[in-house]
């Protein structure tokens, strides 16, 4: 099965080899592709590649590790990745989703989404703090750019 990252998509995350489990404002589905396979899928679905997207928010936020993507500009799809996007434990985050992030236990850290599923971590608050904070950079900076387009 394909999928297309959507507005409703919570978080992309690995569980078995080759397979994902993907959180959605309604439910889950277990996708049979990686989080990368499925966030290159999505970009190349909206007229992109996971590269091409890479590179452009590389150059915009002049950065190159743990970039986060934009999956689809009009409807604000940004997606951050956890860790490397080359590991195999990498998930990927909905930005638009996210109520609130909270300090758990052993390192972890608790996602609460706008619907009220949550999502617990197994990395440090700082880091996905650090990660929300360059992906709503990105997407201030891409909303400013349509609002001087006009």
């Amino acid at each position: 099965m394909k999928y297309e990252i959507n507005e409703g998509t919570l978080a992309v995350i690995p569980t078995e080899r080759n397979k994902s489990k993907v959180l959605e404002d309604q439910g889950e589905y277990i996708i049979e592709n990686t989080p990368f396979e499925i966030l290159d899928y999505s970009c190349k679905y909206f007229g992109s590649s996971y590269e091409g997207r890479k590179e452009g928010t590389k150059a915009i936020l002049n950065i190159n590790y743990k970039v986060p993507i934009i999956v689809e500009n009009s409807r604000n799809l940004i997606f951050f990745p956890t860790n490397s996007p080359t590991s195999d434990d990498c998930m990927w985050i909905s930005l638009r989703n996210i109520k609130c992030v909270t300090e758990e236990e052993f390192n972890s850290t608790k996602i609460k989404f706008n619907n009220g599923v949550e999502l617990i971590v197994p990395i440090s608050k700082r880091t996905i703090e650090n990660q929300v904070l360059r992906a709503s950079r990105l997407d201030l900076i891409m909303r400013n750019r349509k609002v001087n387009e006009k």
